[in-house]
């Protein structure tokens, strides 16, 4: 029996009662149908690198696209002087990076920023995922979707999907309030991707656009440059961090055949390079190679990515924080003027350091969870923790970050038979 463990970047939760990958169109709404029609829980699953789910057995349906097709409509290369856009269409089971590695390789711009992001496509426009100056709200024509309301496809524009700060018209569906499941759809939306077309444009150079990565590269903020070099320093920034996915999770036998085994090779290869030359100990004192001739587990990796999302507030809230916290303009959900500050900031100043772990957690070397000793916004398993330790972790990061600044932490990933309520 599959549990969520197994499906999961993080590596916790409990036994799934029935776990089913559709490999047609049609087998993904037949899924979805029959568990909407016999009232059991339904999970609609991607890379598993956004969930946090309780060790509870799920006695429901989770549904995992197997499609995986990624086509191009358009001519690759358009008529110079024309239109230089793109059309790209990627089933939505289509592993996220997969995705991304295939339209570089093809000298094609709009998502190179947003290379390494776990996960498939069609969790990325639910969540409009975003790293280094770009996210994907930017880049999305069209997405074909099942509406469990009326038992209908229908084709979304960035119109109706409503795109936002990590959210979506297809994630609010899920929620009555931050982090507070609705009645009806959660943990899966109302909606259901089947696909989704891109509009990228026809360029073999990019724009640098956030302060980190043009550092990396040497270069000011809005350089042009090759998109493959701004690939590869997107993924060597996220390694630093360890906000990559651990590429070791592709020979477990619920993994097998989710992302291409060509990318698989190339991210084995960057973890060994990784740990041969950083000298970092995100491996829990493992160095080379495992039993089985993998580079090590880095569990730095073992996360939910950021888990906190960056809190916007109001210009009031924002002029109670120190004169130092970091601050950026953004929008409230009301359309209003706002300041988004860093949870990574929040959570550090709170006291929680790198490596931060609950006082008596025990598991391998002592540690079952703790922050990444390499990025205060990720919380990462050691190895064998429970779900349970992983919300002990969460919800004490949530209140000393309360106490210290009174701002309130909504968690970003979905948060299954768990209560992380700000």
């Amino acid at each position: 029996m599959t549990s969520f463990a197994e499906i999961t970047t993080i590596g916790v939760g409990g036994h799934i009662a029935r776990f089913v990958e559709p490999t047609t169109r049609v087998g993904v709404i037949e899924a979805v149908e029959e568990a909407d029609s016999k009232g059991l829980p339904l999970c609609v699953i991607g890379g598993g690198s956004n969930m946090l789910v309780s060790d509870e057995p799920f006695e429901g349906v989770v549904v995992r696209d197997a499609r995986r097709r990624i086509t191009v409509p358009d001519e690759a290369a358009p008529v110079e002087g024309e239109d230089r856009t793109v059309h790209v269409n990627a089933e939505a089971g289509a592993n996220w990076d997969d995705f991304v590695a295939f339209t570089v390789s093809l000298g094609l711009e709009g998502v190179e920023g947003l290379s390494g992001i776990p996960g498939t496509v069609g969790a990325c426009v639910v969540q409009n995922i975003g790293a280094y100056g770009q996210e994907v709200a930017t880049c999305v024509e069209s997405v074909e979707v099942w509406d469990r309301e009326t038992k209908t496809t229908c084709e979304l524009t960035p119109e109706d999907l409503h795109f936002g700060y990590r959210s979506s018209a297809l994630k609010t569906s899920m929620y009555a309030a931050p982090a507070t499941p609705a009645d009806r759809f959660f943990p899966t939306p109302r909606y259901v991707v089947l696909s989704v077309t891109f509009a990228l444009r026809h360029s073999a150079n990019g724009t640098v656009g956030f302060g980190q990565l043009a550092k990396a590269l040497g270069v000011d903020v809005g350089a042009r440059m090759r998109t493959t070099a701004i690939r590869d320093a997107v993924l060597a920034v996220r390694a630093s961090k360890g906000m990559l996915e651990d590429p070791t999770r592709y020979v477990e036998t619920a993994m097998i055949g989710t992302k291409r085994e060509e990318n698989i090779i190339a991210d084995l290869r960057r973890l060994a390079d990784g740990a041969a030359s950083d000298g970092h100990d995100g491996h829990d004192g493992q160095n080379g190679q495992n039993h089985s001739g993998l580079p090590a587990a880095d569990y730095d990796r073992h996360s939910c990515g950021s888990f906190f999302m960056n809190p916007i507030l109001t210009p009031e809230e924002a002029a109670k924080l120190p004169e130092d916290a970091p601050r950026f303009a953004a929008t409230l959900p009301d359309g209003g003027e706002g300041v988004k500050t860093s949870a990574a900031w929040l959570i550090d100043h709170a006291g929680f350091h790198k490596g931060f772990a609950l006082a008596g957690a025990s598991g391998r070397d002592g540690v079952s969870a703790s922050l990444s000793t390499r990025h205060t916004l990720a919380l990462t398993n050691r190895g064998d923790a429970s779900s349970d330790d992983i919300v002990a972790l969460a919800k004490a990061v949530q209140a000393g970050v309360r106490e210290r600044f009174g701002v309130a932490l909504v968690p970003e990933p979905v948060c299954v038979g768990i209560d992380l309520r700000p």
